[in-house]
């Protein structure tokens, strides 16, 4: 009888268990499916006008693909600088979670993070093809997550212009003597080397370039490459178009994602969100491979662009510049230190290879 009852009580324990595997299992499954059908709006501010070539289009074509990639589960409607906050607070904005996404250029937050600046270029520093081989698998994304935790951020790669044009400006710099005192807009590291040389940064937004140029707000101006440098028809403010951009070899944009808002999503939508960052960042580097191009053309044909290099001593003493400041940065904050060391290393390895592979094959073909 003894055994009996026993084996009773263990058989309606098991049951009992059972039923509340089947609970357990029956609630996830209802909380997934809730999941499924649940539905998300989020805003996403930018530092470019609306729809502006190749910088403001990368987010609306980010935006309609977690649309479809969702299927309408979560939509993402972009604003141009100025539509909901202007655009040197998109960091700010994404941060506080008033909109749950950014897209901009780090280097515009150097005042609130100096180490900031390497994560969108180095001057005379990688290229695109490098900046994303470090970013995602050399370590660099990991420091980029760490300086944006603390303000509730989480940083993607955004997009990449290639190297960049040097600029437009309105007489000939045919000296290091020719940068004293010139105004010019620069942003990020470009301009603390330009102020080592005499030169007066100035940091714009898009919007604000062509008639500060026009005026004589400044005296030149770098902006992005033949392809935006004509949609903003900055040849007509300024006569010389100067190369190679040694100030952005590879401009990297960025997104910006609300950590808050990030991690309300399911996993599938955080996936898909990651995903569409990763697609939009390759996207923007092929619009303006295949655009520069030609609009190069239009401007040297039909508008009778002067296009110019900078003499070989006004580089050299560009690069010399450089390494002073770098120097300095990271001899008085230990985030750039720390972020210095790891884009340095991964450079001096990248130029080895790149040096018998991608520069050899360039002189070759």
């Amino acid at each position: 009888m003894k055994k009996f009852t026993l084996a009773v009580v263990g058989l309606v324990a098991a049951l009992a268990l059972a039923g509340c595997g089947n609970d357990k299992s029956e609630q996830a499954a209802a909380k997934g499916a809730m999941q499924a059908q649940q539905t998300f709006e989020w805003k996403l501010v930018t530092s470019w006008p609306k729809n502006y070539p190749g910088l403001g289009t990368a987010p609306e074509r980010f935006a309609k693909n977690v649309e479809a990639m969702s299927n309408g589960r979560l939509k993402v409607k972009v604003y141009g600088a100025g539509e909901l906050v202007p655009g040197f607070e998109v960091f700010d904005t994404v941060s506080s979670g008033t909109a749950e996404m950014g897209h901009s250029a780090a280097y515009y937050w150097k005042g609130k993070i100096p180490a900031a600046q390497f994560f969108t270029a180095i001057p005379f520093g990688m290229n695109a093809q490098e900046v994303n081989g470090w970013l995602h698998h050399g370590g660099g994304m990991e420091l980029w997550q760490e300086l944006y935790a603390p303000y509730n951020l989480i940083p993607a790669a955004g997009g990449n212009t290639g190297v960049q044009m040097a600029g437009w400006f309105k007489k000939e710099i045919n000296s290091v003597a020719d940068l004293q005192g010139l105004k010019m807009r620069i942003p990020g590291l470009g301009g603390e080397v330009l102020s080592k040389l005499g030169g007066v940064p100035l940091s714009l937004t898009g919007g604000e370039i062509f008639t500060a140029l026009q005026t004589g707000t400044i005296d030149a101006t770098e902006w992005v490459g033949p392809y935006n440098d004509l949609a903003f028809g900055l040849n007509k403010a300024a006569e010389f178009y100067y190369y190679s951009g040694w100030h952005e070899p590879g401009a990297n944009l960025e997104f910006l994602i609300n950590k808050t808002a990030y991690e309300k999503l399911p996993k599938d939508l955080q996936a898909i969100v990651t995903a569409a960052t990763r697609v939009a960042n390759q996207d923007m580097l092929d619009e303006y491979t295949a655009r520069n191009n030609s609009a190069l053309e239009q401007l040297k044909s039909k508008h009778n662009v002067k296009l110019r290099a900078f003499p070989p001593e006004v580089m050299q003493a560009l690069r010399q510049a450089n390494q002073e400041v770098l120097t300095e940065l990271a001899e008085n904050d230990q985030q750039v230190a720390k972020v210095w060391q790891s884009y340095q290393a991964f450079l001096e390895q990248v130029k080895v290879y790149h040096a018998i592979s991608e520069l050899e094959y360039y002189k070759n073909r």
